[in-house]
């Protein structure tokens, strides 16, 4: 499942900047998040049960984090390379196991940190593709939504304990409070003023894709792998993600992609697979 995530955000950088040509940024996410929020309305029904209502703090904390994502994210997207963006956004494979260190107190085995340098030298080779140079303010917010997206992977497996909330409900929550959060940060920063609806397919098309495969399915699949693994191998496994948005320019966009870069890509597979590969002695 994490890597079927880590293929459907490979393609989204791409998708989200054409989208973003048609509509500003916090419009676009409004919708986004919006319609996530509407789709998984009925799967709120458990936070009616006494049990459920525990969750809502969680849900709260949860999605206040996803909001700074997305923000960071979108914002960076829109001023720097889908390439870079899906470059970038891989650091959070280095950064999860010390948040993990520092958030819970589980020092990372030699295994993952063996994993770890093998992804970073991954995604170093895979600039070669692209030419990677000086970092320009797009590039910042997407290094700092790396950061809060390892922050959030260990959050979400040290909160997994205080609530019993589905996975699909727990995404339903952090949509509801990353729209609202949209809402009120658009009417701030420039009134209840709404520009009109895109009519061109390609918005749509793009927006369908972002939300039932990037947003719906991403989010439950990931809520539901950190509530039962270590916030260090779920990071491992979606640290392929340039991986799948390199292949995602080669094969749509046409972008050409150097041998270093292919280089990149096979150890960046090969890290995912060797932080969740078994120990020889479990393998009986």
């Amino acid at each position: 499942m994490l890597l079927m995530v880590a293929a459907v955000w490979g393609g989204s950088y791409a998708v989200t900047k054409q989208v973003t040509l048609h509509w500003p940024v916090l419009d676009f996410l409004n919708l986004r998040f919006g319609l996530t929020f509407l789709i998984l309305l009925p799967t709120l029904r458990p936070l009616f049960t006494p049990q459920g209502r525990g969750g809502l703090a969680v849900g709260g904390i949860l999605g206040a984090n996803l909001l700074a994502i997305f923000l960071c994210e979108t914002y960076g997207v829109t001023l720097t390379s889908a390439a870079n963006a899906a470059l970038l956004i891989s650091l959070s494979v280095a950064l999860t196991p010390l948040t993990e260190w520092l958030l819970l107190g589980h020092a990372p085995s030699v295994r993952v940190w063996r994993a770890v340098v093998l992804s970073v030298l991954g995604a170093g080779l895979l600039t070669a593709t692209t030419g990677f140079g000086r970092p320009g303010l797009g590039d910042v917010l997407i290094l700092f939504a790396a950061l809060l997206r390892a922050i959030m992977v260990t959050q979400t497996r040290r909160l997994a304990t205080r609530h019993t909330l589905l996975a699909l409900t727990l995404t339903a929550l952090q949509s509801a409070v990353v729209t609202l959060g949209l809402l009120v940060l658009t009417v701030i920063l420039r009134g209840p003023r709404w520009p009109a609806l895109p009519l061109e397919m390609s918005f749509w098309g793009g927006m369908m894709f972002l939300v039932l495969f990037c947003t719906v399915f991403a989010f439950f699949a990931q809520n539901y792998a950190a509530a039962r693994t270590s916030p260090s191998r779920v990071s491992l496994l979606m640290g392929s993600e340039p991986v799948f948005g390199t292949l995602f320019a080669v094969l749509w966009l046409g972008e050409r992609m150097t041998l270093p870069g292919w280089a990149g890509a096979v150890l960046m597979v090969l890290a995912a697979w060797y932080a969740t590969r078994r120990p020889a002695a479990a393998r009986v």
